[in-house]
C-alpha cells in the first residue's frame, strides 16, 4: 500500500510539474487565443462597434457559420463562403433599403473547404484547399446554370494555413495564393508559401511571387494599379515580433519567408546562410502590429465613401492568438502620402474590449450601393459600414436547414464500441496529443486557453473526428489519418 501510495505522490508530481511547465512555456510563446467561435449578440453591435464619424455599422446578415470570402454578384446578391460547412450561401438583395439581406440561399455544396470566390465572364470560380472549381452563373437569378467543373486539382492541402484565396487580375488572369502548411519551415512543395498564376481555364500555371508566408487577401489598386498583398508574420518570436506586413508582390519577387521576417531581419530558424536570398527579397510598404493577422483588403473603388477615402485600402485585422495580450481583431484603413509611406487608421473597431472578443473580421466588399461590408467567422455575421445613414442592428433571417452530418453505419457511443478499439485508443491517444502538443492550449490554466471539458455532451466520436479534420481557427488542420482522428476523438471523449 505504501509503495502504491508512493507511485501515486510521484506520479501527481509529475503532473504538477507538467503543468506549471506548460503554464509558463504557453506564457512565453505568448498564447492567448480568442477561444472557440462566440455567439453573436446584436445589442452589442452600438454599443461596442465604432466607426469614423459620419458612418454607422449595422448587421447585414446574421447566423452564416464561418463567414469568410465575399462576393457581389452583378444583380447585387451576396455570396459568402463557409468553408467549415463546405458550401457557399447567398444573401438576396436588400431590396425594401433597410440595410438588411431579404433572405439566405444555398448556391453550392459538398465542397472541400471552399474560401476564394471571384467571377469572370459568366464563370463562378472557387478556391477549394485543394483545388480550383467553376461552375456557369446565373446572375439574375442567383443561381448555378450548370455542373461545377474543377480546373485545378492536385493543389498542397491542409497544414496551418489550408485557405486558398483566388481572384482575376486587369490582366483577365487568374491569381491564387497558398500558406505555408507551417509555421517556419523549407516547403517540399514550392506553391506553398507563394502566388500562383493562371489563365482562365486553369492552364499555365506559373509561380508569380513567392516568400509570402499567408497572404490571405491582394487586391489592385486603383490609383496605380499595382498589386498589394496582406502577409500575416510568423509566430513563436515573441508578443511584438515580427510584424505582419503589407507587400507590393511583383513578378518573380521574393518577400523573405522564411529566411527572413519584416525588412529583411533574418529569421534565427532558417536565416543563417540565406544572406543572398535575404538581401535580393522585397521590404514590406508597410507593417502591422505583430501577430494581428492581416486577411481581406479592399481598395475602394467608388465615390460613395468621403473623398478622405477614395482609392485607399480597408484591411481586416483577424486578431492575434500568439500574443500574451490580444491584439488586431478590427479594419482598418491605409493612406499612401505622395512619397509612398503608408498611414493606418481604424475603421471599425469594438471587436475586442480588454480580454474580450465578440467578432473577427475576415474579408471586405464594397457593395454596389457605396456600402462596405465586412464577414466576422467568430460570430457568424456580415456588417455593413455605410456613410450618411443611420441603420439598424437586429436582423431576422429566414432559415436555412442546417449542414447534415455524413450517416455512419457504426453507432459511436462509447458504450457500443469494442474493447479492442477503446484500448487501442487509450493507447494511440495519448501519443497524438504529445506529437501535435495539444495540451499547450487546451491545459485550460492559462486565461484565454480552451479547457477541455464535458466533451461527451458536445460530441459523439463522429462529430468530433469530423471537427478534428476540419477544425475553426485558431486551431490548425493536423495530417492525421481517419484512423488517428477516430482514435484521438476515442480518447478525448473518453478522458474529458
Amino acid at each position: 500500500m505504501k509503495k502504491l501510495l508512493k507511485i501515486l505522490a510521484v506520479t501527481v508530481a509529475g503532473l504538477a510539474v507538467v503543468v506549471v511547465g506548460l503554464y509558463f512555456f504557453a506564457a512565453r510563446l505568448g498564447i492567448n487565443p480568442p477561444g472557440r467561435a462566440g455567439e453573436f449578440i446584436p445589442s452589442l453591435v452600438h454599443s461596442r462597434l465604432k466607426v469614423p464619424e459620419g458612418f454607422s455599422v449595422g448587421v447585414y446578415a446574421a447566423d452564416v457559420p464561418n463567414a469568410r470570402m465575399l462576393l457581389f454578384t452583378r444583380a447585387g446578391d451576396l455570396l459568402v463562403a463557409n468553408p467549415s460547412e463546405d458550401r457557399i450561401l447567398l444573401l438576396d438583395k436588400d431590396e425594401d433599403g433597410d440595410g438588411i439581406a431579404n433572405g439566405k440561399r444555398l448556391v453550392l455544396d459538398n465542397l472541400n473547404r471552399p474560401n476564394g470566390l471571384d467571377f469572370h465572364g459568366d464563370w463562378l470560380y472557387v478556391a477549394e484547399t485543394d483545388a480550383i472549381g467553376r461552375v456557369p452563373f446565373d446572375h439574375s437569378t442567383g443561381t448555378i446554370s450548370g455542373d461545377y467543373e474543377r480546373i485545378v486539382t492536385g493543389l498542397p492541402g491542409g497544414g496551418n494555413h489550408w485557405q486558398k484565396t483566388l481572384r482575376f487580375g486587369p490582366d483577365g488572369l487568374m491569381y491564387v495564393t497558398i500558406g505555408s502548411s507551417c509555421n517556419a519551415c523549407l516547403e517540399q512543395d514550392k506553391r506553398r508559401g507563394a502566388m500562383l498564376r493562371y489563365q482562365p481555364d486553369g492552364s499555365g500555371e506559373e509561380i508569380y511571387a513567392r516568400g509570402l508566408r499567408n497572404s490571405a487577401g491582394f487586391d489592385w489598386s486603383p490609383k496605380d494599379g499595382q498589386l498589394y498583398a496582406t502577409d500575416n508574420g510568423r509566430d513563436l518570436l515573441g508578443d511584438d515580433f515580427p510584424p505582419c506586413e503589407l507587400n507590393r508582390v511583383e513578378l518573380n519577387e521574393h518577400y523573405g519567408w522564411p529566411f527572413a521576417n519584416g525588412a529583411g531581419i533574418p529569421d534565427p530558424d532558417f536565416g543563417e546562410g540565406q544572406e543572398e536570398i535575404i538581401a535580393n527579397s522585397l521590404n514590406p510598404v508597410h507593417g502591422f502590429r505583430a501577430h494581428n493577422a492581416p486577411l481581406g483588403i479592399q481598395f475602394v473603388q467608388g465615390t460613395s465613401l468621403p473623398e478622405y477615402f477614395h482609392g485607399t485600402a480597408l484591411v481586416a485585422l483577424h486578431g492575434s492568438w500568439n500574443r500574451s495580450e490580444k491584439d488586431g481583431y478590427k479594419v482598418v484603413s491605409l493612406h499612401w502620402d505622395e512619397n509612398g509611406n503608408v498611414r493606418e487608421e481604424n475603421f471599425l473597431t469594438g471587436f475586442l474590449m480588454g480580454d474580450d472578443v465578440i467578432g473577427r473580421p475576415v474579408e471586405l466588399e464594397e457593395g454596389p450601393d457605396g456600402a462596405i461590408y465586412v464577414s466576422d467567422d467568430y460570430a457568424g455575421v456580415i456588417y455593413r459600414v455605410a456613410y450618411g445613414e443611420a441603420q439598424k442592428s437586429v436582423v431576422s433571417q429566414s432559415e436555412l436547414p442546417p449542414k447534415t452530418l455524413p450517416q455512419f453505419e457504426i453507432q459511436t457511443t462509447l458504450s457500443l464500441l469494442s474493447v479492442d478499439e477503446r484500448h487501442k485508443a487509450s493507447k494511440k491517444g495519448p501519443q497524438l496529443v504529445a506529437q501535435y502538443n495539444c495540451m499547450s492550449c487546451h491545459q485550460g490554466v492559462i486565461e484565454g486557453q480552451k479547457k477541455l471539458s464535458d466533451l461527451g455532451r458536445k460530441y459523439d466520436v463522429e462529430t468530433l473526428s469530423l471537427y478534428l479534420e476540419k477544425p475553426r481557427p485558431p486551431m490548425p488542420s493536423y495530417p492525421m489519418s481517419d484512423s488517428d482522428r477516430r482514435s484521438l476523438a476515442i480518447f478525448l471523449i473518453e478522458t474529458f
